[in-house]
C-alpha cells in the first residue's frame, strides 16, 4: 500500500493518558471520604469518556441523581490535571522519529475535546511536530463517523487511501474504514476486558508501538 501519513488516536494509542484520569478519579473519591479504587477498573473504561469513568468511580448509573454534578466536577478537575502524568507509550517516541525520518507526516484525530488535547500535545512537545490535531470541536460528528479523518487528510493534502489510522477502539477502526484509510488496531491501549481488537476488521493488529515499524517498512517498500 502507498503510505504518506500516519494518524493516531490519542488516548490509549499515542499516549498513556490514564494516569491523569486515575488521579482525578481517586482525588474525587478522597474528597468524598471514599477509599481508593482499583486503578485497573478506571483504565478499563477510559475509552468510554467522562461518563464511564464517573460511573465506575462512584458506582452510579448515568443519569442518576447527582451524576451530572460529578461529571462536571470531573471535567473541571481534569482540565487542571490533564497534562501532568500523561506520557507517550513505550516505543512511541522511537516510532515517531522513524516516521519523521521517512519524511511521512503524522497527526492526531481524537474524540478528546481540544481544550484538553492541545495542552497535552504542548506539554509533551508534540504540538509542533504533529501535522494536524483534529478534535470533536472541529467536525460535525465524532468517531466512529469518518469526519475527523477526512478533515485531517484534507488539512495534510493527502488522499485518505495514503493514510494509516491507528487506534485502540472499534470506533477508530470503523471511522478509518469509512474514511477510506488503512487501519491498524493496537492491543496495548484501553481495551475493555470483554472486547477484542482482532474482531474489529482492521488491516493489521499490533501489540506494541514498535511493531508498527514493520508495517511502515512494508508500506514504504511497496510504494
Amino acid at each position: 500500500m502507498a503510505l504518506r501519513a500516519v494518524l493516531f488516536d490519542m488516548d490509549g494509542t499515542l499516549l498513556d493518558t490514564a494516569p491523569d484520569f486515575v488521579a482525578v478519579c481517586q482525588a474525587m473519591r478522597a474528597a468524598c471520604d471514599l477509599p481508593p479504587l482499583d486503578e485497573q477498573l478506571i483504565r478499563d473504561v477510559v475509552s468510554g469518556g467522562a461518563r464511564a469513568m464517573v460511573s465506575v468511580t462512584f458506582g452510579l448509573e448515568v443519569g442518576a441523581e447527582g451524576f451530572e454534578a460529578l461529571r462536571l466536577e470531573f471535567l473541571e478537575r481534569y482540565q487542571q490535571h490533564c497534562a501532568v502524568l500523561s506520557r507517550p507509550f513505550d516505543g512511541m517516541p522511537e516510532l515517531l522519529e522513524d516516521i519523521e525520518r521517512a519524511h511521512l507526516q503524522w497527526g492526531v484525530a481524537t474524540n478528546k475535546p481540544v481544550t484538553f488535547a492541545e495542552p497535552i500535545m504542548q506539554q509533551l512537545n508534540l504540538a509542533e511536530r504533529s501535522a494536524v490535531l483534529v478534535c470533536p470541536d472541529h467536525v460535525p460528528r465524532s468517531k466512529p463517523a469518518p469526519d475527523m479523518l477526512l478533515l485531517a487528510c484534507e488539512q495534510m493534502g493527502i488522499a485518505p487511501g495514503d493514510v494509516l489510522f491507528v487506534g485502540d477502539d472499534a470506533r477508530d477502526i470503523e471511522a478509518g474504514r469509512a474514511a477510506g484509510c488503512k487501519t491498524a488496531a493496537v492491543t496495548y491501549g484501553y481495551i475493555h476486558p470483554d472486547d477484542n481488537p482482532r474482531h474489529w476488521g482492521a488491516d493489521v493488529v499490533v501489540d506494541h508501538p514498535l511493531e508498527l515499524r514493520a508495517v511502515l517498512d512494508r508500506a514504504l517498500c511497496s510504494c
